[in-house]
């Protein structure tokens, strides 16, 4: 911050008052900003020349078009995808997260595949572009998540208002990820778990959690025991934990689903893979997202 002030004066400087996390800070910070546009960057991305002009032209030409992302390479490896983001973000029919580049953590290498644009499910909370009357609309992040999935969140409430998110490789930039909770603490095995489960929970509508969550829950389970069996105690004694949290503050993630429900007017189902991404990575062995057959 010292630096900043001290070689970039013309920077003004958002100070809030406490660590409220990912989530609720930029809630904060952002009514405090007069833009169209955001663009929400972690500290440890590194980016490239001209990497916004891209991406605003995208916006600009398309209203229906409320949030993007560019391409994420990793600082550490920069012919590989990173793990947050990597190449756009999308569902399987379970809820869980993966992205083209990416599946668990298996990262391709960026051979132009995924050059151009596309359409997607969700974009990430690493580098977002996104309209600000849009973020403000629809509710900013949810302040309960911290960390970790708040910008999934966030997205699927955008694909049920009827708008669209897009990736653009046309912009490149790098992720250091794990720069400020690294993947070994068990606290962000917490974070994913515990926000994993309040994510499919608010967004899915009747049918689906009647079916569905039930399974979620026990791969969570099996989860937790490969964690403590194979892995670390620690990390699945996380997710008994996120379990436990999210079950005590169910009274309020009702209230929250309902409200995600009444909202709701309209879904991409392209962008929902039909399938189920543990299956096929796990059981069959698929590590890359062309190996799915996922036409988006």
């Amino acid at each position: 911050m010292a630096y900043i002030e001290q070689h970039h004066p013309e920077v003004e400087i958002l100070r809030l008052s406490k660590n409220s996390g990912y989530s609720q800070g930029y809630n904060e910070a952002l009514q405090l900003v007069k833009a169209d546009y955001y663009i929400l960057l972690n500290s440890d991305i590194e980016v490239t020349e001209n990497w916004t002009q891209p991406i605003l032209e995208m916006l600009d030409s398309d209203p229906s078009v409320v949030a993007a992302q560019p391409k994420i390479l990793s600082w550490h490896q920069k012919s590989y995808f990173e793990y947050a983001g990597a190449g756009g973000g999308y569902i399987d029919s379970l809820g869980y997260p993966f992205c083209r580049g990416r599946l668990f953590n298996t990262l391709e290498e960026d051979k132009g595949q995924y050059n151009g644009t596309q359409q997607i499910f969700w974009a990430t909370g690493a580098c977002l572009f996104i309209r600000a009357d849009t973020f403000h609309e629809l509710g900013g992040f949810d302040p309960d998540f911290f960390a970790h999935m708040e910008e999934i969140d966030l997205c699927w409430r955008i694909n049920g208002a009827g708008y669209k998110i897009m990736y653009n490789g046309n912009s490149t930039v790098y992720h250091v990820g794990g720069g400020t909770l690294h993947k070994s603490n068990p606290h962000k095995t917490y974070l994913n778990f515990r926000n994993g489960l309040a994510l499919v929970y608010k967004n899915y509508n009747t049918r689906e959690l009647w079916l569905k969550f039930p399974i979620r829950i026990a791969l969570d389970i099996v989860a937790a025991m490969k964690f403590m069996l194979f892995d670390t105690v620690a990390d699945g004694m996380a997710v008994l934990k996120a379990h436990w949290h999210f079950w005590i503050e169910w009274k309020v993630n009702y209230k929250k689903r309902r409200n995600t429900q009444k909202q709701k007017r309209y879904f991409h189902l392209s962008t929902i893979y039909k399938g189920s991404v543990v299956f096929q990575y796990f059981i069959k062995g698929v590590r890359s997202f062309s190996a799915l057959k996922f036409k988006p």
